[in-house]
Formats: structure tokens, C-alpha cells, sequence
């Protein structure tokens, strides 16, 4: 009796574990949509095959004299897929035409992804050289002295002769809140000369030095908290930036350039698109090939800004050619059809559960129930979290997911069952049935996760949506039998009908005065089986043996 309490506390406890699971994810989500500043939903978004979206189209532009070349434009694909993902949208198509990048987003993009994808030109450092509030400024009015110092050749990139009188009168008439702006679409500008632009946000203009480095000498950019002088972690956010080997070298030389020198000269500059998204001041010589941007970050600012300066390296600069609202490419019939075939696959799983396991169908359709619930709120809780969107490839790789399930269950059955076939009583049954049953899930489900992981690196795309819901559903296949079939099945082995094993039940073994397979590579043989027919039917078992079985069979010979 006590075994039997034990059995019943710890199936109960794996139930109870997965209803927390499940009303757990539910309630995050319920909550957020009632209070939460960013409204969840319970409804999954669709990708652009079946709900359309935006496109943009992106026209390269090049100084005069220069060509565009293929594998510069294929780079810039590969790094504007980049950002788009970084933004967490989903099922995005980005593709060539001609010279042209077809940008294609799902649903109506954010702000942020818009100004990520439109932001096209390539990421420059440059040193400053004046900076001043964005408004007209007259220098050397008010007393200052004049920028420009004499007519010597400037001896660096930080040397103020870099700035020309007619430099100087551009950024004194410069406003950088006159409506319009002050740069023309897809501007290219010269990387030896010197610029004269405002900070992303208008607040501040520039005049700034030569470019100093570029976006291919950045390696990786992270938001980070700042550990401080103690090694201890603070709340506050930076920018952590790790330069390849030849970008660390240069930018250890502009550093020690300038860290002697004084308020603004001692800035550095990032632009993209030639606005300044950043001005950092240098604090020290920086030689390691890594440094830090701090500042008045939170978490989001600090993210923000990583992005930009990881993504936004183009080998050219693009400028905005058009950008319109596209109609879904399937729409609703191909979405009613996938889920069409997904319920006909689910009701033949059940209808041949019915006629195969009869009782214990129950248990077949409560475990396919809870990983349809299980697998329905993760894709809410992702469309929420990380703006997932189901495409029909993705509805195709969660169709799978029905025969995935339903194999697990299968194997387990059919374990217990040769069990019982030996002779042993259901309870017993069900854990040794479990114990040879958990691997063989295992392994399968392995195979799965290796399959939907290995799509999901080497692809784009619609197999990438598909791959990333054969994973999802395979690890949910995984929590429902560990926290659903097998506890539930413990739980039903102690109930009469099944224990009695009822001709309804599924688990019925049939006696038989002749003889039949019970599994493991025996026959089960009546007394009045003639000598022949034994011998045949040994001969069977033996072919039958699996490779486990004939090792053992071989080692009990020699131990004999």
C-alpha cells in the first residue's frame, strides 16, 4: 500500500508541476494584456505569406566614377537580414533584384525596424572637431577664437585646418531643426574630407575629421551593465565594443591621438548615414582591441544603440526607392487548408489509437490535447516576447508535431505491453515499460531536435519557420510525456479497469492454448503445440531477438 501511495504522490506531483507550467504562462501573458505597457495577446501573429506586410526597396548609391559590385550588394543582404532579426520580427524576406535590395516585412513594422533598415549608409568613426547646440553659432562672435588657426597643412585627422573657411561658414549657418534637413537621400560623403553634420536626435552639429575607421573593423558590439573598480556589477548600462585585429590597432593609435586633448577635440564620432549616433568622450589609450561607451543608458537605450553599431556596416550606401504595403502571397484559403490537414492528421492519430488501444486511447488524446495547449501559448507567449509570426511552413512543422507525439505514446504502449505479455502486473508493467520506453523517446526526439537545429542554422526563410516549430513542438513532446503520459498512465494502472485488464481496456492479454509472440524475441508455447510447430516457433523467437537480446541470450550460454 505504501508502494502504491509513493506511486500516486509522485504522479500527482508531476501533474500538478505542469498545471503551474501552463496557467503559469497563461497568467504572464493574461496580466501584460490587461496592465502590461506592451499590450500581449493570445492570438498569434501571421507571417507575410499569410497576412502581407511591408516592402521596401533599397537602390544602391555610389560616388561618381565607381560601380556597384555583386558581392557588395550581397553583403549588404546578408547584413540588412541581420538587423531585421536583431528586432526579433520573423519570417522576413530579403532578396535581390538587379542592384536592388527587396526588403519584405510582416505585418506593420516598428519604428525601430524601419529606421534599422532604412539607415543604410555605411558606419564611420571620425574624430571631432567642433561641436556646439544645433543652432546657428557665429564663431568668434562672443569673444571665442576663430576655427581656424593659420594655413598650415593639418599635421592629423584632429588638426583644426582640416577646416577650410568655407567648412567653417556652412557650419555656422548650419540649423539642424529646419524642416527638411540639411542632407539630401542616399548622400554619399567623402571619406578624406572633413563634415559637417548633426547628432542623430538634431540636438548638437559637428564638424568632424576624416573617417578614422569603418564598420568592418568593428567585430561586435553588446549592451552590457557596467562592472565597477571593486569588480562588482552595477545597475548601470553600456556599450561594449570588440574590434577586429586591424580596427584595434587603429583605433589604439586615434586614442592615444586623443586622450591629451580637450573638450570636444578629445571625442570621437559614430555616424550612420552621416548623422552622429554617438559621441563618446576618450577617457584613456585604448589598445586592447576592446572599449566601453558609457553614459545615461538604460537597458533599452544601450540595446538600441549595440544594434546600430553591429548592423550598421554597409560595404555601399542605399537610399529609400519605395516603400508600400503588400497583400498576403496565400491568405486565407492555404491557411484554412493547412489547418485542414492538420485536423484530419489528428483524427486519424485518434481513430487508430481507438481501434488499436481502445481504453487507453483516453490517454492518447489527453496527451495530444496538452501539447496542442502547451504549444498554442508558447507561440502566443513568443508572438508577444519576441513578435513570432506562423507562416504555413510553420503550421506544417507543428502538423508534424501531431505524428511526433503520437510515436512517443506508441513506443511507450507497446512497451508496457510486452511487459504484461511476460506475465507482470499492470502497476509493474508500467514502470518497466517506462524505463525501456524513455530511451527510445529520447533517442527519437534527439534526431528531431538535431534535424530542426541544423534547418534552422543553414536556412532562411520559410524552412527556417518551419525548423524552429519542429523544435518547439519536440521539446514540448518531451515535457508532455515526462509530466503527462507516463504520471497519468501510474495514475490509471491502479484504477480496476485497467488493472483487471477489461477487454476494453487495451491491455487486455489474451491466453491461447496454442501459441503467439510476446514480445522480446519469445514465443509463449501450449502443451498441446506439436514438437514441430515448438521448434518453428523457437526458430521465430530467434529471429526476432534484437541485437541486446541475442548478447544476452549469448552470455547466459557461456555462464551455463
Amino acid at each position: 500500500m505504501s508502494e502504491r501511495n509513493g506511486i500516486t504522490k509522485a504522479a500527482t506531483k508531476s501533474l500538478v508541476w505542469l498545471l503551474i507550467l501552463m496557467f503559469g504562462i497563461v497568467g504572464i501573458i493574461g496580466l501584460n494584456k490587461l496592465f502590461g505597457e506592451q499590450k500581449a495577446t493570445f492570438i498569434p501573429n501571421l507571417a507575410l505569406d499569410l497576412s502581407g506586410g511591408t516592402q521596401i526597396i533599397l537602390t544602391p548609391v555610389v560616388e561618381e566614377g565607381k560601380a556597384v559590385l555583386p558581392e557588395q550588394v550581397n553583403q549588404a543582404v546578408s547584413i540588412i537580414r541581420q538587423r531585421v532579426d536583431s528586432t526579433g520580427v520573423s519570417e522576413s524576406q530579403i532578396n535581390t533584384s538587379g542592384n536592388n535590395i527587396v526588403i519584405s516585412i510582416p505585418g506593420t513594422p516598428d519604428e525601430n525596424t524601419l529606421e534599422l533598415v532604412q539607415s543604410s549608409a555605411k558606419l564611420e568613426f571620425r574624430a571631432v572637431l567642433v561641436a556646439s547646440a544645433g543652432t546657428k553659432t557665429t564663431v568668434g562672435k562672443d569673444g571665442s577664437k576663430p576655427i581656424k588657426t593659420s594655413t598650415a597643412k593639418p599635421t592629423d585627422k584632429s588638426d583644426l585646418n582640416q577646416v577650410s573657411a568655407a567648412l567653417q561658414k556652412a557650419y555656422e549657418n548650419l540649423d539642424c531643426n529646419v524642416k527638411g534637413g540639411f542632407r539630401k537621400p542616399g548622400q554619399v560623403d567623402p571619406e578624406e574630407k572633413p563634415l559637417v553634420t548633426c547628432s542623430e536626435d538634431l540636438s548638437e552639429k559637428y564638424i568632424l575629421g576624416p573617417v578614422e575607421l569603418n564598420g568592418s573593423d568593428l567585430s561586435n558590439a553588446e549592451a552590457g551593465t557596467v562592472t565597477g573598480a571593486n569588480g562588482a556589477v552595477t545597475n548601470d548600462w553600456a556599450v561594449n565594443l570588440s574590434f577586429n585585429a586591424a580596427g584595434g590597432e587603429k583605433f589604439g593609435n586615434v586614442t592615444q591621438r586623443l586622450f591629451p586633448l580637450t573638450e570636444p577635440r578629445n571625442r570621437f564620432a559614430v555616424t550612420i548615414d552621416g548623422y552622429v549616433i554617438t559621441a563618446p568622450t576618450t577617457q584613456a589609450v585604448i589598445t586592447g582591441g576592446t572599449a566601453q561607451i558609457t553614459g545615461s543608458f538604460d537597458q533599452p537605450g544601450a540595446k538600441t544603440l549595440a544594434d546600430k553599431l553591429k548592423y550598421g556596416s554597409l560595404p555601399i550606401s542605399f537610399t529609400v526607392q519605395s516603400q508600400e504595403d503588400i497583400s498576403a502571397t496565400l491568405g486565407t484559403e492555404q491557411l484554412q487548408a493547412g489547418l485542414l490537414a492538420g485536423l484530419i492528421g489528428l483524427l486519424l492519430v485518434v481513430g487508430y489509437s481507438i481501434f488499436q488501444y481502445r481504453g487507453l486511447a483516453v490517454l492518447t488524446l489527453g496527451s495530444l490535447t496538452i501539447a496542442a495547449i502547451l504549444t498554442y501559448i508558447m507561440i502566443a507567449l513568443l508572438t508577444w516576447r519576441q513578435d513570432y509570426r506562423l507562416s504555413l511552413s510553420g503550421i506544417a512543422g507543428l502538423i508534424v508535431a501531431i505524428g511526433i507525439t503520437a510515436d512517443s505514446f506508441i513506443v511507450y504502449f507497446e512497451r508496457v505491453r510486452d511487459e504484461l505479455r511476460e506475465g507482470k502486473p499492470l502497476n509493474v508493467a508500467v514502470e518497466a515499460g517506462w524505463q525501456r520506453a524513455k530511451r527510445t523517446i529520447l533517442v527519437s526526439d534527439a534526431v528531431s531536435l538535431l534535424a530542426a537545429g541544423t534547418l534552422f542554422a543553414l536556412t532562411v526563410g520559410n524552412v527556417k519557420g518551419f525548423a524552429f516549430t519542429l523544435g518547439l513542438t519536440t521539446l514540448i513532446d518531451l515535457a508532455v510525456v515526462w509530466l503527462f503520459t507516463y504520471p497519468a498512465f501510474r495514475l490509471m494502472a491502479q484504477t480496476k479497469f485497467f488493472s483487471s485488464g477489461h477487454k476494453l481496456s487495451g491491455l487486455e492479454i489474451k491466453e491461447s492454448s496454442g501459441f503467439g509472440y510476446t514480445g522480446r524475441g519469445q514465443f509463449r508455447v501450449g502443451p498441446q503445440v506439436s514438437a514441430g510447430k515448438a521448434a518453428k516457433s523457437s526458430k521465430e523467437a530467434e529471429r526476432r531477438q534484437t541485437i541486446a537480446e541475442r548478447k544476452a541470450s549469448s552470455t547466459q550460454e557461456e555462464t551455463n
